[in-house]
């Protein structure tokens, strides 16, 4: 049986690196909301999830995924432990974590200022070719 989950949610927050100095890698960490189902859709919930990006795919998720953007997030699930004081003692805790196989970018990108520039900078022109060069 092959350990594999995949769904489609919204960044909550820009996705943060960590660098570990002792062995050069390096990990991407964000979040998703999902909706929560529930058969009673006045009860729908939003659920969050980390996701974790290792090394080059790292490197993709900060280019290129921001707050609010929607994305399809495929890999395996994982349990994460840490400590986490309570009521003045160290408790470990365990949440899920899915570790990022691949991801693909939805729905509308978010605006900002920088696009607006390109677009009118950008000739007609090569908005025609780029445009063709799809569709053929």
């Amino acid at each position: 049986m092959n350990n594999s989950i995949t769904i489609v949610g919204y960044v909550g927050q820009n996705p943060k690196s960590v660098s570990f100095g002792d062995t050069g890698n390096k990990v991407v960490k964000f979040s998703v909301a999902v909706k929560e189902f529930s058969s009673n859709s006045d009860e729908n919930k939003t659920m969050w999830l980390d996701v974790d990006a290792w090394n080059g795919l790292g490197e993709r998720v900060l280019n290129t995924i921001t707050k609010g953007r929607e994305v399809v997030v495929q890999g395996r699930l994982a349990l994460s432990t840490y400590n986490k004081e309570v009521n003045g003692a160290k408790v470990e805790m365990t949440k899920p974590v899915i570790k990022l196989t691949s991801f693909h970018l939805c729905g509308k990108k978010p605006a900002s200022n920088d696009d607006a520039q390109v677009e009118q900078t950008e000739p007609k022109s090569a908005k025609k070719s780029r445009l063709s060069a799809v569709t053929n």
